[in-house]
């Protein structure tokens, strides 16, 4: 149902043509809590007050987001109705002068919490108050839910605080469980390795592209990228360089779109040993053996009539001695 001037925006306060509609037939009756200026303004939904984009709590987007990519949304009210009244000319003039739908560069963190699926439960109907004092008397036919409220850190929430990005236990949970599933990226105890290694690399990225992500942490000594394997190999001139670059890109680096993993090189004798550990390695059920030898060939049988030391020997069988033709026995030992 549209309502004309139906209530005030939780914001800015001023009346605005709301909407109500029922989603499902077990489900509650929604409406939206935001004026068209204000939610345009953060690029948020009017109803749930979440990220159009990537259907997740403003605190968390303006985290994952670079500081030139965010757009503060003003608290005093004077600085309110004037920031409306430019969003508002704005939408008029149909200029998309806002920055939240248009990143300059991909978040890889939004893209791992990002909501891919419907969230139904975001439908359900409220809970009904008079099951929770003991006292609901329909059963199956209420409307309502018939559980107790949840308590915790996600029990206070308000439009206000998930608006604004501040104090959202919604968010905050979010990434403290981003946090936990991340697994930091340990240095190796040898201080001398200082090489980085780059993979998922896109096939059309070069050297100097590699280079333009990584000199913001320190002098680079050497960089270089394997095209066959999609993959790049960057040296730092000091070993605290790389440790900056390895803390700060190992849960976002991301070069020309392409999400890229990131790790600690090897040393190059270190590598030799380990593949020549792994060649002279012997078979499962013999015992070990010298480097460099592998397990012997099996032994194989004389030919028919001739013995271990090239001699020949007498048959046991007319078929195994070619002097004999067809059928033909030996009959001498019948004789004597």
């Amino acid at each position: 149902a549209k309502i004309p001037w139906g209530q005030a925006c939780k914001i800015c306060e001023k009346p605005f043509t709301c909407y109500r509609w029922k989603p499902g037939g077990r489900a509650r009756y929604k409406k939206t809590q935001l004026c068209r200026s204000c939610a345009k303004t953060k690029n948020v939904c009017q109803t749930c007050v979440l990220d159009l984009q990537y259907g997740l709590p403003v605190q968390v987007r303006d985290t994952a987001l670079e500081q030139h990519e965010r757009d503060g949304m003003p608290v005093t009210q004077v600085n309110r109705e004037y920031l409306q009244e430019v969003a508002e000319h704005s939408l008029d003039a149909n200029d998309a002068s806002q920055s939240y739908h248009k990143f300059t560069r991909p978040s890889l963190l939004l893209q791992r919490l990002q909501r891919r699926a419907p969230y139904y439960k975001r439908n359900a109907p409220h809970i009904c108050s008079f099951f929770v004092k003991g006292t609901c008397n329909r059963g199956k036919s209420c409307p309502f839910r018939h559980e107790m409220p949840q308590t915790g850190e996600l029990a206070n929430q308000n439009i206000k605080d998930r608006y604004y990005g501040s104090n959202d236990p919604v968010a905050k949970k979010m990434m403290r469980l981003a946090k936990e599933r991340t697994t930091p990226l340990v240095p190796p105890p040898d201080k001398t390795i200082r090489t980085l290694w780059v993979g998922g690399l896109d096939s059309k990225t070069s050297e100097t592209d590699v280079r333009q992500k990584f000199m913001p942490f320190g002098e680079l000594a050497s960089v270089r990228v394997i095209g066959a394997k999609n993959c790049a190999f960057v040296t730092f001139s000091t070993r605290s360089s790389a440790e900056s670059a390895a803390t700060k890109l190992q849960t976002g680096l991301s070069i020309n779109g392409s999400r890229c993993k990131l790790a600690w090189g090897k040393k190059q004798g270190k590598r030799k040993r380990e593949e020549s550990k792994s060649s002279s390695k012997a078979p499962p059920g013999m015992g070990a053996m010298p480097p460099g030898m592998g397990p012997s060939p099996a032994a194989v049988p004389p030919p028919p009539g001739v013995g271990g030391s090239g001699k020949k020997t007498k048959t046991y069988y007319p078929s195994m001695d070619p002097s004999n033709m067809g059928a033909r026995f030996d009959t001498t030992h019948q004789e004597r």
